[in-house]
């Protein structure tokens, strides 16, 4: 017998399989990205509903501002022409037909719908790939799969009236796809490592990320709010020295600087600012739980309270819109 390969378990072919198995999971790691694809097919028509319903919900939004500043511009004394307070009048009709619209149709309230059904189904595809309660490992795969399927069947009555606003450009494609089948095969070290690099960090950077964002939006449109204000308020203070002129831009300028306050509050730049951040330092606590995991069982456990801690923040993004 060769010493130096009893040592290494270089000839021994449990060793051989097990070193082959180890490299072909890390190189299914390596190559995993969980994308929009990987989802089943309810929840990309969700997510693509959801994003659909956010741009009509703010181009809504945008069109009735406009209306309202041109209507502010044309009802000065630039424009004292027949045509102008014709089309004065037609700008206002515009604007109450566009307000009508928006509150017949409420696409925010679609849009936080769908957007509700897809992180649920994002948080079921997670535990199933995850194999957390109530999916975990069975003697026969047959069984996670019935239940994954029974969760998403319970989803689909319990939002049937939300359904009817999804797209249906994925409603063909698979409910249980082939990735996530994949990563459920993943040894418990390889699901650990994915989950913690692909959900709780990438949901970590998502919040930190917006937070950002909205903290300089914030900024900027406050900004804009004061320069539009203090214009007026010169153009107020030089009309008192030159009384005699007709062309002063006052109520335009006023009427804009009332829109930038309406849509950071519609917005709410600050608030969620705030909330990301906190959202973002929260889940920062979660993953330190990840290193003491070594088991099945723990491992489910786990995934199952940050699951429950992320569905809790969408709640309260959903409570914060409303």
């Amino acid at each position: 017998m060769n010493v130096s390969d009893g040592a290494h378990g270089g000839s021994c072919p449990c060793y051989r399989n097990l070193r082959t198995k180890y490299f072909e999971q890390m190189e299914v790691v390596m190559d995993t990205r969980v994308s929009v694809n990987t989802y089943p097919a309810l929840f990309r028509s969700a997510d693509t509903a959801a994003n659909n319903k956010q741009k009509r919900y703010l181009a809504l939004l945008r069109a009735e501002y406009a209306t309202l500043l041109l209507a502010s511009i044309l009802s000065s004394n630039l424009f004292s022409d027949t045509t102008s307070l014709l089309l004065y009048a037609i700008i206002f009709l515009a604007s109450v037909t566009l307000l009508l619209l928006r509150t017949k149709l409420k696409p925010e309230q679609d849009w936080y719908r769908c957007r509700a059904l897809a992180e649920s189904v994002k948080t079921l595809t997670w535990r199933y790939m995850m194999r957390a309660s109530p999916f975990v490992d069975e003697p026969y795969v047959r069984d996670p799969l019935n239940e994954f399927t029974h969760s998403l069947n319970q989803l689909i009555n319990d939002n049937r009236s939300t359904l009817e606003k999804i797209a249906t450009s994925s409603s063909a494609d698979d409910q249980i796809t082939d990735d996530m089948n994949r990563i459920r095969k993943l040894d418990l070290k390889h699901r650990k490592d994915l989950y913690d690099d692909q959900r709780i960090q990438e949901q970590r950077n998502w919040y930190a990320n917006k937070a950002s964002i909205n903290r300089r939006s914030a900024r900027i449109w406050v900004l804009i709010g004061v320069a539009a204000y203090t214009t007026a308020i010169l153009l107020s203070l030089v009309r008192l020295e030159f009384q005699e002129w007709r062309i002063w831009p006052i109520s335009p300028i006023i009427t804009f600087a009332s829109l930038v306050i309406g849509w950071t509050q519609i917005k709410k730049f600050n608030e969620l600012a705030v909330a990301y951040t906190v959202a973002a330092q929260e889940i920062g606590l979660i993953r330190p739980k990840l290193v003491s995991v070594n088991q099945e069982d723990q491992f489910s456990r786990f995934v199952v309270d940050a699951e429950l801690a992320f569905s809790r923040e969408h709640t309260l993004w959903i409570a914060r819109r409303t």
